[in-house]
């Protein structure tokens, strides 16, 4: 009997009219009707003004409607829009709407006070007609407010730090928006697009909308580990709006190598070792921690540290290491320039020292030995074949 009720149920669905995409649960709702979302609006003398209007059909055939506009003042120019053209008339299909605009065109001479217009849609058997009240008044003041999407970021010295900034245009015109931004000493601010790299100073901004521009903000790469705020205006005639947005920076290390007292250069001698002082110094913010040294130098050199490794310098320190350098016993007399580096996660730093190198004592001893024997062998042939 349960399988019986089931399959009856199935069949039962399979049989009920399907529901077109899109359709609206009236509930009973049957007519025409012509609607505005603003029935009453304010504007200024000298402006033009567009009210949306909607022509809606509930469960009837189709009808052409001539559409007019009664009550309009002298001097005033009212016009029923369509598709962004004069419409003098519309037709709206069943269960569906025709959107529809009414431009007030108000001259700059109209008397301040409140006028009562009519928009009337009449078709074959049905006549609707909807009151607009428009009142005249002088300017409103204009208004703006700005909002940061994300009012605080974090970064180092070396971060570029970007910030979208929401305007916004609450006034009853459209408004040219200057942008600035006060920022601590040595910051660097610029205002972009909000999808784009040219930079502004100000941007158009049309009544009742918003606009997302870019604040991209660049700390000197010296500064210290703190919050820094930045001050940003949004003005425009006689309305601005201000907002605080903030630079969390963490501390970075910054080193630097040289010389013991700053000297640049040692001596070596080939096929010797030679211990040369090197000073690696913090500069930055924040502490540097396991620094690594390695070198590069011509074929057949011999480098080492001593330390290898440095566990930690603090920021404004210094420590000493020795470069531990071993010319080829080959090598040729002569200036050398190997490089020294330092690197601790991201952070690094080379320098160049010149080294002279000089041949070892002994063997200049034996360059002069046989210099001499090359003489006196000269000599005793000179004196010998000289006599005959």
């Amino acid at each position: 009997m349960r399988l019986f009720a089931a399959l009856l149920s199935l069949v039962l669905l399979a049989a009920m009219p399907a529901v077109p995409a899109g359709a609206q649960d009236n509930s009973g709702v049957k007519g025409l009707f012509l609607l505005t979302d603003y029935p009453a609006v304010t504007v200024r003398p000298g402006t033009t003004t567009t009210i949306n209007l909607r022509l809606r059909n509930y469960a009837l055939p189709p009808e052409r409607f001539t559409l007019t506009v009664g009550g309009v003042p002298q001097g005033w120019t009212v016009t029923v829009l369509g598709g962004g053209q004069p419409a003098g008339a519309a037709m709206v299909a069943t269960n569906d709407s025709t959107t529809l605009q009414l431009r007030l065109d108000v001259p700059a001479n109209a008397a301040m006070g409140t006028q009562n217009l009519t928009v009337s849609a009449k078709g074959q058997s049905t006549e609707l007609s909807l009151p607009v009240a428009v009142t005249l008044a002088k300017d409103l003041p204009a208004k703006l407010a700005l909002e940061p999407e994300l009012p605080s970021l974090r970064g180092t010295a070396k971060s570029n730090f970007e910030y979208q900034l929401k305007i916004k245009n609450d006034s009853g015109r459209n408004l040219v928006v200057a942008l600035a931004a006060q920022a601590p000493q040595n910051f660097e601010t610029s205002f972009t697009e909000q999808y784009g790299s040219q930079e502004l100073s100000s941007l158009p901004v049309e009544a009742g909308q918003s606009k997302t521009v870019k604040l991209k903000v660049r700390p000197p790469s010296t500064i210290g580990a703190s919050r820094y705020p930045v001050s940003v205006k949004a003005s425009a005639e006689d309305a601005s709006a201000d907002a605080t947005v903030a630079l969390e920076i963490s501390g970075q290390p910054r080193l630097s190598m040289a010389g013991r007292d700053g000297v640049l250069s040692a001596r070596a001698e080939a096929g010797k070792e030679a211990s040369i002082p090197i000073v690696v110094t913090n500069t930055g913010t924040a502490a540097a921690d396991e620094i690594e040294l390695t070198s590069s130098a011509p074929s057949g050199w011999k480098i080492s540290f001593e330390p290898k490794t440095i566990d930690r310098i603090a920021p404004g320190a210094n420590k000493e290491v020795q470069a531990l350098v071993t010319p080829p016993d080959k090598a040729i007399a002569g200036d050398y320039a190997p490089t020294f580096n330092a690197a601790a996660r991201g952070e690094t730093a080379s320098t160049q020292f010149r080294v002279a190198v000089g041949v070892s004592t002994v063997w200049g001893a034996i360059g002069i030995g046989i210099i001499a024997i090359a003489l006196l062998i000269m000599v005793g042939a000179v004196a010998r074949f000289g006599r005959r």
